[in-house]
């Protein structure tokens, strides 16, 4: 993995499927199209009631996983899929509060990312995971 003329991270030949659960769908399109245009595959789901099924269904490369749902949260999606999804699951939040972090990183979540985030900085995160 280098980095192009811009300072972007060239991504590895496979293009990553990336599924974004996230409510606020004007974050989620910008989020989209950022990853969309540094090469990944990306999909949304806003409705936190149905990201289970959709996150166990479509196996995506990585799940970025927001906290605060209408249906259900980022918590309880994680502790759901963590047994039929090996995959990364990032949780990206406003949530600050250090037990959020322990927690999320407890019920299964690979990273804790709080927005805002600079999107070159949430790349770089994706990358290493």
């Amino acid at each position: 993995m280098g980095q192009s003329q811009q300072g972007e991270i060239a991504l590895e030949p496979h293009t990553w499927h990336v599924l974004i659960v996230e409510d606020d769908q004007r974050l989620a399109e910008l989020t989209s199209d950022y990853l969309h245009n540094n090469g990944l595959r990306v999909s949304i789901e806003g409705n936190g009631a149905l990201a289970a099924a959709r996150i166990i269904a479509e196996q995506p490369d990585l799940v970025i996983l927001d906290l605060m749902l209408p249906g259900e949260d980022g918590f309880s999606i994680c502790r759901s899929v963590r047994d039929r999804y090996d995959g990364p699951i990032l949780m990206l939040t406003a949530r600050t509060d250090d037990t959020d972090h322990i927690q999320g990183l407890d019920t299964g979540a690979d990273d804790f990312v709080c927005k805002p985030v600079h999107p070159r900085v949430l790349l770089a995160r994706i990358h290493a995971l």
